[in-house]
């Protein structure tokens, strides 16, 4: 059998035991509040409901980019161990890390040049890193080798769709996605953002919704239109949320009602998009039927 390890980035926002089950290595994103670093990535020195209660009262965080010396030194780990590694990062179009990952594995290759290491862009972000890495997984367990796995990956990446919805707009506003007369206005009259993953790994603001249940229910009908209409089971699904486990909890009694799923998982959305996305965002995660550009072309056009 084939072997090798997978690796993400804390990104991926999946559930510790997640990763413990199936043996997946991290490599931690940073993040500040009000400037105070915290290197661990995740929840390890703060829980997800204080990051959140601390930016509803007006905290900032941000995040920083994993260094190519950091790579290079965990790159360099597996390649005297002679050991592969498959390394899934956060969307190229959300962050610099793949191209940091890239440049580090450049410069370990001078040395090791049969390393047995693969970077894959995912494209993707939050949980929808961690739908990605399930596909990894299984995979790994079908066989596939490093190389075939990684193939397979960039060859079906544009088929995780990832589909958001947040609860304050001044948040997209902070990060350049709305204007602020756009977010003063959407939260007087209650309008709630629908936002996608593109096909290009950047997120951008697709339709609207009026109020927190009608931004749910939008969510998934937009989810429907990645699937056959005959769709009735799924095979996993990730909701994410910003520290709103009562709106997570309607968005899985919505989907229940719609199809049968067989692996459910929901995870707080981690700080790295939860800076950005602010508390109270909900997130959607699923394997379409058709493509991210398929997609776009079919409901949004040349938009």
């Amino acid at each position: 059998m084939n072997s090798f390890t997978i690796m993400v980035d804390t990104g991926c926002d999946l559930p510790q035991e997640y990763i413990d089950k199936h043996n997946i290595a991290t490599i931690p994103i940073p993040f500040q509040i009000d400037g105070t670093q915290h290197n661990e990535g995740g929840w390890q020195d703060i829980s997800g409901d204080d990051f959140y209660n601390a930016l509803r009262k007006g905290s900032v965080a941000g995040t920083t980019l994993i260094n190519p010396e950091s790579f290079i030194q965990v790159f360099t780990e597996y390649a005297k161990r002679g050991e592969a590694l498959l390394l899934v990062t956060l969307s190229s179009g959300l962050s610099g890390t793949y191209d940091n990952a890239l440049a580090a594995l450049r410069d370990v290759k001078e040395t090791y040049p049969d390393c047995k290491i693969c970077v894959v862009d995912s494209l993707n972000a939050a949980p929808g890193i961690g739908l990605f890495a399930s596909l990894a997984i299984k995979r790994r367990a079908e066989g596939l080798s490093l190389d075939e796995t990684a193939n397979w990956l960039v060859e079906n990446r544009l088929k995780c769709i990832s589909l958001f919805t947040v609860d304050d707009l001044m948040f997209l506003h902070r990060g350049g996605r709305v204007s602020k007369l756009q977010a003063i206005a959407g939260s007087i009259i209650g309008i709630k953002p629908l936002l996608w993953i593109e096909p290009d790994g950047t997120l951008k603001l697709k339709e609207k919704a009026r109020g927190r249940k009608g931004s749910l229910e939008a969510l998934v009908s937009q989810m429907k239109r990645g699937l056959d209409p005959e769709t009735k089971s799924l095979e996993t699904v990730l909701v994410g949320h910003g520290g709103c486990s009562e709106d997570a909890e309607i968005m899985a009694s919505l989907l229940r009602e719609s199809f049968d799923i067989q692996e459910y998982i929901t995870v707080m959305i981690g700080p790295v998009i939860g800076a950005h996305s602010g508390p109270g965002t909900i997130a959607l995660f699923f394997v379409g039927d058709i493509d991210r550009n398929e997609y776009q072309a079919k409901f949004y056009g040349d938009e």
